[in-house]
This record gives C-alpha cells, sequence and structure tokens, in this order.
C-alpha cells in the first residue's frame, strides 16, 4: 500500500473518531455546568473526568490536521466553567430564600402544635374491652 493510501485510510478512521470524542467532551461539559451551578461537586469532577477522555479522542482528527473538533471541546469545556459558575452565583439567593421559606414555615407549624390544647394530648384512661371474640 502506497503513502497517500495509507494516510487517505487513517485519515477516514480518526477523523470520526475525533469527532466523536468533542461530542462527548461537550455533552461532559454541559453536565459539568449544570453540576456547578448545582453545587454538586462530585458529578462536576466526574464530568470533567470524562471530558478529558473526550478531549484526548478529539486531538487525534489532528492527525488528518483537522484541528476544529479539539477547539470546540476545549472552548466548549471554558464556556460551561463559567457558565456554571455564574449560574451558581445567580441561583445561590433563590435558592436561600427558597430554604428561608420552608424552615419558616416548620417553625410556624411547630408553633401551631404547640397552641393545641392539652387535653388532646394527655394520655386516656384505660377501659375495659366488652368485645366477644369467636373461636372456631
Amino acid at each position: 500500500m502506497s503513502t497517500l493510501g495509507l494516510t487517505n485510510t487513517l485519515v477516514s478512521v480518526f477523523v470520526p473518531i475525533g469527532v466523536t470524542g468533542a461530542v462527548i467532551a461537550l455533552v461532559c461539559a454541559l453536565v459539568a455546568a449544570f453540576a456547578i451551578a448545582r453545587g454538586a461537586a462530585g458529578l462536576a469532577g466526574g464530568a470533567i473526568g470524562v471530558w478529558i477522555v473526550g478531549a484526548l479522542l478529539s486531538v487525534s482528527a489532528s492527525f488528518a490536521a483537522l484541528w476544529t473538533p479539539f477547539f470546540v471541546a476545549a472552548i466548549g469545556l471554558g464556556v460551561a466553567l463559567i457558565a456554571g459558575t455564574v449560574l451558581r452565583v445567580v441561583l445561590a439567593p433563590l435558592l436561600a430564600r427558597r430554604a428561608a421559606a420552608v424552615e419558616q414555615a416548620e417553625v410556624e407549624a411547630e408553633s401551631a402544635a404547640a397552641k393545641a390544647p392539652a387535653a388532646a394530648s394527655a394520655p386516656r384512661p384505660a377501659t375495659l374491652s366488652t368485645d366477644v371474640v369467636a373461636v372456631a
């Protein structure tokens, strides 16, 4: 096989692998952005770990001097890290307000239970049961 034929064969294999790696890296970057926005550090770390694998796969397209998949993967992670952080900063006050409302509702429920009449919670005297039980 000639060198040109071998090169064309390798390009036909490596370019789709590189594009697939870029797609995997973009999906992992989106997962990382949402994980950062939610504050899930473990999920963000896992997503970035898998992103590294996708980015390495996307470098294989560089065999054909096609660097676009790698640049898309790298820029995708950069945008995801920034977007996740911005969403976290924007959503943090909203989540804190919601948690405060839930806590306030719990306090109100406890105070309402404390104001209930004490007779309802007092133990009742024992009574004698006169039920008839049939034995077969």
